[in-house]
């Protein structure tokens, strides 16, 4: 439930972020007047020149030329794949633990990052087909007033126009974002042991105090940790983006990387981040500690 209403009211943020990844928004043509001795001739040129929007300018304009509506592509599928997604992933994480646990020394950090990786490594698996609509979903672009494909003419779409193969493009990048899974839990556990280890003032009989500081110092674990692995591991959803594009000249992780970094320049990887970051943050902070609030239940 509480995946469910995040996905909805942060949907307008990841519709931003996606639009801010892509190449459609990275180059768009500029006006370049045509200088001849000293005077500007209305001959100019049009080419296509790397930009760097902003948040607001990219709202702006969806709001502008889409209308409110935009704002909320890829919302279905986000809804369909989101409960699905955490189940399958937690449910991954606690069996692999205490696999890990039996053959790592117990609770260690190594237990840790297996546990995180073989979870996000089945989760995307499983999940990418989703995401992939709900990508392409949120790249469409249509004047305010026509009418925009659902999930399910999108999918039908990239399977008549790709196959089977192109709900799973985009499916790399997603295997290196493990990445940023594994900082995260490693980083959220080893706060999470600091957490018990640190001696808080006696509490009431009933303990409502203690409890109530040990989940908002697990909110603050978990935001703390999504943050940091949000911009350790960040570029691969831009490479991510790029690979989902339909018609792209993008077509495998380590060639769309070079293509980027050729083109663009490296700061072009992290296009988008700080709507990472403010969808992100909160989101995390709120499963991680419903979920150990639901364990310790």
């Amino acid at each position: 439930c509480g995946g469910t209403v995040g996905a909805i009211f942060t949907c307008p943020l990841e519709v931003i972020k996606t639009r801010l990844q892509s190449s459609k928004l990275a180059f768009r043509a500029v006006y370049y007047p045509q200088v001849q001795l000293g005077t500007i001739s209305g001959e100019g040129m049009v080419r296509p020149t790397s930009v760097s929007p902003g948040l607001f300018s990219v709202l702006k304009s969806i709001l502008e030329k889409e209308g409110p509506r935009s704002l909320f592509r890829g919302l279905g599928p986000n809804l369909v794949g989101v409960a699905p997604s955490r189940a399958v992933y937690f449910a991954c994480y606690s069996k692999a633990k205490e696999r890990f646990n039996g053959i790592f020394v117990p609770n260690s950090n190594i237990v840790h990052i297996c546990s995180a990786g073989s979870a996000a490594f089945i989760t995307n698996s499983l999940m990418n087909p989703i995401w992939m609509v709900k990508t392409r979903m949120q790249l469409e672009r249509k004047v305010r007033g026509s009418k925009p494909m659902n999930a399910l003419q999108c999918a039908r779409y990239v399977y008549q126009t790709e196959g089977i193969r192109g709900f799973y493009r985009g499916l790399t990048a997603s295997y290196a974002g493990i990445s940023e899974t594994i900082i995260c839990f490693a980083i959220y556990e080893s706060l999470k042991k600091h957490l018990k280890e640190v001696q808080l003032p006696p509490s009431p009989p009933n303990g409502t105090e203690r409890n109530s500081t040990n989940f908002f110092g697990l909110m603050f674990a978990a935001a703390v940790s999504k943050g940091c692995a949000s911009c350790i591991a960040y570029p691969h959803e831009v490479i991510r983006t790029r690979l989902r594009e339909e018609g792209t000249k993008y077509k495998t992780f380590i060639q769309t990387a070079r293509l980027v970094a050729r083109e663009e320049g490296y700061l072009a990887f992290y296009r988008g981040l700080f709507a990472q970051l403010i969808r992100q943050i909160p989101n995390t902070a709120i499963v991680l500690s419903t979920y150990e609030l639901i364990v310790y239940l």
